[in-house]
């Protein structure tokens, strides 16, 4: 089920019971209204809350107290699915589910496992996500990676929600930038052949991956036996040190465990004539103006604060134009949503291609733009800001090699894209509980490690179908089952909204219960327990452990229940780090 099986039957429960007191009168509903669940800030209210009632208060020319009492009264008769109805003001519904019920959960984990979570909430719709897409004209700095870690786990939260999912990277390799940096690496190769005296380019690239690309271009040439070399440094460092820089950037994405469906040249818009074509059918449509000698697109018919020149009085084209002829392009392809990941400098060119994109006859929400903060990168509490390599700038590769993929990537998601993030360089390489992704990648090892000393001892794990749930009677038992509820309609929930951060939290929260659990009740007899300390050397992440609650008694069934119960936290865990892009170790 979509939404999980305890929200899917209360669900159920409310759109009978609304049916039922449409067909007795009780209400008009002309139509079946939405249905929400939240859950309550405070647990002694409820599991779930409806606000139906309210929302229903216009449409019923009624009281939402009222009406909230109407349905309260109806849904009291459904004891198989909810113990306990309230109604508070102004007209919430709070609904406690039968405890039964939430043990449905685990058989549903146990049957769905790796698809546990995912949905039909894309009904199919084509998406085309855009991220990355920097300029080959040097490394991938943190503000990339940033953006990379965004664009991979909403491309995988869309796909497990059942959207169709492409992902493209844009290579900006046309245009004065890559001139700049033909000129600047040219200038290098020259002063590494003899000609100290050669001019810099005033604004050219710096830093040591300059000169590298330039000893490279040279060994290259002399390997092709172009002796002499000067002749041939204009079109090597033209045609071929962007392409060494791109061989970089796919590099070092593919070692952040990154793929990109396809890779767009805004080069090839111009080669194929693509960028004139486009231009003709704004001219066509009457969106296009000449004035002064340049090209003007007409984008304050759209909402822009002005209007936008697309060819300018030398005949050169603007970033505008490409980047229009390449939105036309994937508007052709037939894709329902476009997304694109762009820096938070970019904020004043959403409207210019929305713009363009209602220039083309298309709803301007058909794209939608995420922007991304920029990234402070911390050692010791001190903000870093050079790289040995890049110059002004720290690589993403730099990042990576320090901390590896898995601890950037988890740390880059657990701010909203909009907000500005600290990046902690030592905190991401500890391994404690102050570490979001160690504590997390932790309670999933914990879990693995539990079951190698349990099969050692010949304890297995059961199936949901042999297990006496009846012994699962404390307060934290539920606690963690109701967790596990949540994941599927957080997953929805996060793409609907776009935000792979929330699923971070999620599993910081869930790792934080299992682990407080861990401590406080045990799971296998004790002598195992100190085995599996000792056995897997796991560093503790609370104070020390607990030796269960006062007078309970760990019988064979309730280890049973518990084994069965962490496997289900284990396997969601699992899913949400996979989702992240974050691999769920079974040691560490």
């Amino acid at each position: 089920m979509p939404v999980g099986v305890v929200r899917e039957a209360v669900l159920s429960t409310l759109r009978e019971v609304l049916e039922d007191a449409r067909a007795a009168g009780d209400l008009k509903l002309t139509t079946l209204p939405a249905l929400v669940l939240d859950v309550p800030k405070n647990n002694t209210w409820g599991d779930l809350a409806t606000t139906v009632a309210m929302n229903l208060s216009a449409s019923e020319r009624r009281a939402p107290r009222e009406i909230a009492e109407i349905i309260a009264g109806r849904l009291r008769a459904h004891s198989d699915v909810l113990e306990r109805i309230d109604v508070a003001p102004p007209g919430y519904i709070n609904l406690t589910i039968k405890r039964d019920l939430w043990f449905q959960v685990l058989a549903e984990i146990e049957a769905q496992g790796e698809r546990y979570g995912r949905s039909t909430l894309g009904l199919g719709k084509r998406v085309l996500l855009e991220f990355v897409s920097a300029n080959p004209t040097g490394p991938l700095h943190m503000g990339h990676g940033r953006g990379a870690a965004l664009g991979g786990a909403l491309a995988n939260l869309l796909l497990a929600t059942g959207y169709e999912v492409t992902t493209e990277y844009y290579i900006n390799d046309a245009g004065r930038q890559m001139k700049l940096l033909a000129e600047s690496v040219e200038a290098c190769c020259r002063k590494l052949l003899g000609q100290p005296d050669v001019e810099f380019p005033e604004d050219g690239y710096r830093g040591a991956y300059v000169e590298e690309l330039a000893q490279k271009l040279i060994a290259k040439a002399e390997a092709e036996k172009r002796d002499p070399v000067l002749p041939h440094l204009e079109r090597l460092c033209t045609e071929e040190a962007y392409r060494l820089l791109l061989d970089e950037i796919k590099s070092d994405l593919q070692g952040f465990g990154l793929h990109f469906d396809t890779w767009f040249s805004e080069r090839g818009l111009f080669e194929t004539g693509a960028v004139d074509r486009t231009l003709e059918v704004l001219k066509a449509k009457g969106h296009l103006f000449e004035q002064d000698g340049a090209l003007w697109f007409r984008s304050t018919v759209f909402g822009d604060d002005k209007d936008r020149v697309v060819r300018k009085q030398d005949g050169e084209f603007t970033y505008l134009a490409s980047d229009i002829a390449y939105h036309q392009d994937k508007l052709g392809r037939g894709y329902d949503l476009l997304i694109n990941i762009w820096g938070a400098d970019h904020h004043g060119y959403i409207l210019r291609m929305q713009a363009a994109v209602e220039a083309f006859g298309y709803p301007k929400d058909r794209l939608k733009v995420i922007l991304v903060q920029i990234v402070n990168l911390l050692r010791g509490g001190q903000r870093v800001t050079m790289s040995k390599r890049a110059g002004e700038m720290v690589t993403l590769r730099e990042v990576v090699e320090e901390v590896g993929a898995d601890a950037a990537k988890f740390i880059f998601l657990t701010r909203r894209a909009d907000s500005q993030l600290d990046f902690d360089l030592d905190l991401a390489k500890q391994q404690s509980a102050e570490n979001p992704v160690y504590y997390v990648q932790y309670a999933h090892a914990r879990v693995a490690s539990l079951f190698r000393v349990a099969a050692e001892r010949g304890i297995a794990v059961p199936s949901t179908g042999s297990v006496d749930w009846t012994v699962l009677n404390s307060p934290d038992d539920l606690d963690l089952i109701k967790s596990l509820s949540e994941y599927p309609a957080l997953l929805e929930a996060s793409a609907q909204a776009m935000e792979p951060h929330r699923l971070t939290y999620y599993l910081q929260d869930l790792a934080a219960r299992l682990h407080a659990y861990y401590y406080k009740h045990r799971i296998l007899p004790p002598v195992l327990e100190r085995e599996l300390d000792s056995q897997d050397h796991l560093k503790p992440v609370a104070p020390e452990a607990g030796q269960g609650r006062k007078g309970e008694t760990l019988t064979p069934a309730l280890t049973a229940a518990r084994l069965c119960l962490f496997r289900s936290v284990q396997t969601v865990i699992r899913n949400g780090l996979g989702i992240l892009g974050v691999t769920a170790p079974e040691r560490m």
